[in-house]
């Protein structure tokens, strides 16, 4: 399949994609063993980028850049697109499990706390019996020594997982996947975040009205106001305004790789 075009958000490439789309690239790019990673984006990542340009080209980069966030899928329906459709990432760690069933492909977990990755690999192997979850890592909160990248690097050659999951949040997973992709011996990387905290069971997903709503955020808020509270009372408010300013052609922002054209 040719890669799917691109809706400029904020200077973001985010792809023209919905969750069959995305798993349809997916599984093209599995059976070729195309490398490349899969930055799940939403208002957080976009809001991110705008003063981080090395995270906004990552995004840019990617194999995909999902719309994550209902506002990522306003945003490409205003261009004009009619198929975009939230592809959210937990939902597309299920699809493409239920998917590997049929694939055989191979699936390792990096990421979370103490025990996070290992209580998901037990959820989802129960959820699908025979999935294939070959190993798991938890890291250190901090980049890896040289040590700790020759043993996952080595992990991973004997593994050969088709599938690397990374559990880190943005835009610390962003910058793994986009640093170890030519590193590590397998085909492609998804960056899901909070996925690995909902599919272990220990965080509460938001009712699915309130995601098709657009209000996930003041969920998961709700939830964990502690370490969530500067996110969105810091980026939402800015990511409104940039986005009015972008849609009514006050402001520009650079091209993104095949942008989506009227």
């Amino acid at each position: 399949m040719d890669s799917p075009a691109r809706i400029n958000v904020l200077g973001v490439g985010i792809s023209e994609i919905n969750l069959d789309l995305a798993l349809a690239h997916i599984t093209d790019a599995i059976a070729e063993k195309r490398k490349g990673y899969i930055t799940v984006t939403g208002v957080h990542g976009v809001s991110e980028s705008q003063e981080d340009e090395a995270l906004r080209e990552i995004h840019n980069a990617s194999f995909l850049t999902t719309p994550d966030g209902m506002p990522m899928v306003w945003m490409g329906k205003l261009a004009g697109s009619q198929v975009i459709d939230r592809v959210y990432g937990p939902d597309l760690m299920l699809l493409v499990m239920e998917k590997s069933l049929h694939e055989g492909w191979r699936h390792f977990f990096f990421g979370g706390g103490p025990g996070v990755a290992e209580k998901l690999k037990a959820n989802l192997e129960a959820k699908y019996p025979g999935l294939q979850v070959v190993g798991t890592c938890t890291p250190p909160f901090r980049p890896l020594n040289e040590e700790e990248e020759a043993n996952l690097k080595k992990q991973i050659v004997n593994l050969q997982p088709d599938c690397f999951w990374v559990g880190l949040s943005t835009p610390k997973q962003e910058r793994f996947m986009a640093q170890y992709l030519s590193k590590l011996d397998t085909t492609l990387m998804f960056g899901v975040g909070a996925a690995f905290d909902f599919h272990a069971g220990l965080v509460p997903q938001a009712p699915h009205f309130l995601q098709r709503a657009g209000l996930e955020w003041a969920y998961r808020l709700y939830k964990e106001p502690k370490r969530l509270w500067r996110r969105y009372l810091k980026n939402n408010p800015r990511f409104l305004g940039r986005a009015f300013l972008q849609l009514s052609g006050r402001r520009h922002y650079p091209d993104v790789p095949n942008q989506k054209r009227d």
